[in-house]
């Protein structure tokens, strides 16, 4: 008998640890979508491509001009001269020596274009990720109301039971039966828009994934977002040396440097030796003569062309610092209007979480025994349950925005404030 109850025991135990299992492989976790994004979003993937292109650019850059070969030979000739007169065969190699740097300076241009490209990745990737974790937040939020709502129903058809039998037992009117059937009518409406809402976010969140947008969606895992373990000093020094727009501002300032001394060294001529084989008419060697030769371009007759080239890639280079610093000021605006953002929610969060929902519940509780005891009006219960509704429903929504707040804080500063799951960059290439 007891070996009996015991596997009987064991069966339950494992069924329920197999239904926990299963329940949590079907709800969907942060660190999930967050991998999916980060492997799958084809924006990320775009722009990956994008960069591998420009780090290709950077070699064809940096390389010296194609040699020249040339050959030339006698066809006919109509005239007649004494022997070894003429050539009838030439071969000739020419090629350009960049002495001036020129290709070094262009590598230099074509190197802080691919960093902009690759600070171009990282932006792709916080919005994507911060989009990722705005819609969880928001998925969960509509999984909250839903409840919220649902409790909401059965509790005002509760106390539509209570009214109906005191109208029965002659103590209530018929009106309170009929308002307190219409709240809970209202609230089956708000459920429909409730569950659009969750819709919503289920196919925003399946388009960061690159999946299918009617593809099914768990239920989030509430995840908690703190707040950073840092100051705004540590904030801010972060996202100056982090922020992808102003390292791209800093890349466009070095492109511009590296272009403006590119005009500054067109004034330099770039030799090209060639080397020259002849052989002549009645020659019996393979080779009869074997010139040496430079030649260069003239660019100082052409003053106005390269004087105004230079003054072009001076000024570009001035406005490129002002777009430096331009993106550094409006960077530590957008800092502080988000920190005041978080500060803000996280108010919200604890005062409705500690004080407003917790007295609106006690009012609501309190109005319920009063009524039932015939101490107080329907209409003091029915406004209290909406209050307490109204209250409960608020304190979900600010706690969701507190968490998106503290999810858009990454993408604003550029540095990984909160653990990835996945390692960033798992595509083809690393940082430049």
């Amino acid at each position: 008998m007891k070996t009996t109850f015991l596997l009987l025991l064991l069966c339950l135990l494992s069924s329920l640890c197999n239904a926990s299992a299963a329940d949590d492989a079907a709800r969907l976790s942060l660190g999930e979508v967050t991998r999916a994004v980060l492997a799958q979003n084809p924006a990320i993937k775009a722009s990956f491509g994008k960069w591998n292109a420009a780090k290709a650019r950077v070699p064809q850059a940096a390389a010296w001009d194609d040699p020249r070969i040339s050959a030339e030979s006698r066809v006919q000739r109509f005239v007649d001269i004494a022997p070894n007169a003429f050539t009838d065969q030439m071969v000739s190699i020419e090629q350009m020596i960049p002495i001036s740097g020129k290709n070094r300076a262009r590598a230099r241009i074509a190197v802080a274009e691919a960093v902009a490209a690759y600070e171009d990745v990282r932006r792709q990737e916080l919005d994507s990720i911060a989009a990722a974790r705005s819609a969880f937040f928001r998925l969960a939020n509509a999984y909250a109301q839903l409840e919220v709502n649902r409790k909401n129903i059965e509790s005002l058809k509760q106390i539509a039971d209570i009214s109906r039998t005191k109208y029965e037992t002659g103590t209530e009117s018929a009106a309170d039966v009929l308002v307190a059937e219409t709240e809970a009518t209202s609230l089956v409406e708000a459920q429909r828009d409730l569950e659009r809402q969750r819709s919503e976010q289920e196919s925003r969140l399946n388009q960061l994934m690159n999946r299918d947008a009617f593809a099914p969606v768990g239920e989030p895992m509430v995840t908690s977002f703190e707040s950073p373990e840092m100051s705004t000093v540590d904030l801010r020094r972060l996202m100056l040396a982090q922020r992808p727009e102003i390292k791209i501002a800093e890349a466009k300032v070095q492109a511009q440097q590296s272009k403006l001394q590119l005009a500054q060294r067109a004034w330099i001529p770039d030799p090209a030796l060639g080397l020259k084989a002849q052989r002549y008419n009645e020659a019996s060697q393979a080779v009869s003569e074997l010139d040496l030769g430079v030649s260069f371009t003239v660019p100082w007759v052409n003053f106005r062309k390269y004087g105004a080239e230079a003054r072009e890639a001076a000024e570009e280079t001035g406005a490129a610092r002002q777009g430096l610093e331009r993106e550094q000021k409006e960077a530590l605006r957008l800092l502080r209007d988000q920190l005041e953002k978080i500060e803000t929610f996280h108010h919200h969060v604890e005062l409705f979480r500690d004080k407003l929902v917790p007295q609106a519940q006690q009012a609501f509780e309190a109005n319920r025994l009063s009524y039932e005891s015939g101490k107080t009006s329907f209409l003091d219960w029915i406004t209290a349950q909406r209050n307490f509704r109204d209250l409960e429903a608020k304190a979900r929504e600010h706690f969701a925005e507190y968490q998106i707040a503290l999810a858009e804080l990454e993408a604003i500063t550029g540095g990984e404030i909160y653990p990835s799951p996945a390692a960033r960059h798992t595509h083809e290439g690393k940082s430049p």
